[in-house]
């Protein structure tokens, strides 16, 4: 046998590509990467929720929420899964709610009042935090 047909040989007898099998190996590494992505996510968010949750003593956070704001029920579930200590009034439901929220110039609901003082617009945690350490 030649050279050259020895090369023929072994090429035919090489293994092939199975384009279904490097696609299942491409999807496979997506979905751990992405499930990765999701529990450092989960984690990040719980470590947050714990660190502010034990910057806030009862009566430090006070959030001024309005009856139709789909922001503010999201921030009381956070709030509540995170175990942090905070009061709330409607604006819609409670006149001397309306007139503070009125008095601080709030753009929008929720809006926290921190430690009596300070007013944070949305659930923003990271200037929670500040305000919250500020008065310390």
């Amino acid at each position: 046998m030649q050279c050259s047909e020895m090369r023929a040989d072994a090429a035919s007898d090489a293994p092939r590509e199975r384009p279904l099998a490097s696609f299942a190996g491409l999807a496979a590494i997506v979905a751990v990467v992405y499930g990765a992505q999701l529990a450092w996510q989960h984690h990040v968010e719980a470590t947050r929720g714990r660190e502010l949750a034990a910057l806030v003593a009862p009566g430090d956070l006070h959030m001024i929420a309005s009856d139709t704001c789909p922001y503010c029920v999201v921030a009381r579930r956070r709030l509540d899964a995170h175990q942090v200590a905070f009061g709330e009034c409607s604006i819609e439901r409670d006149p001397a709610c309306r007139a503070e929220y009125e008095r601080l110039g709030s753009p929008g609901t929720p809006a926290f009042v921190v430690k009596g003082r300070h007013l944070v617009l949305g659930l923003d945690e990271q200037r929670l935090r500040q305000a919250l350490q500020q008065g310390r």
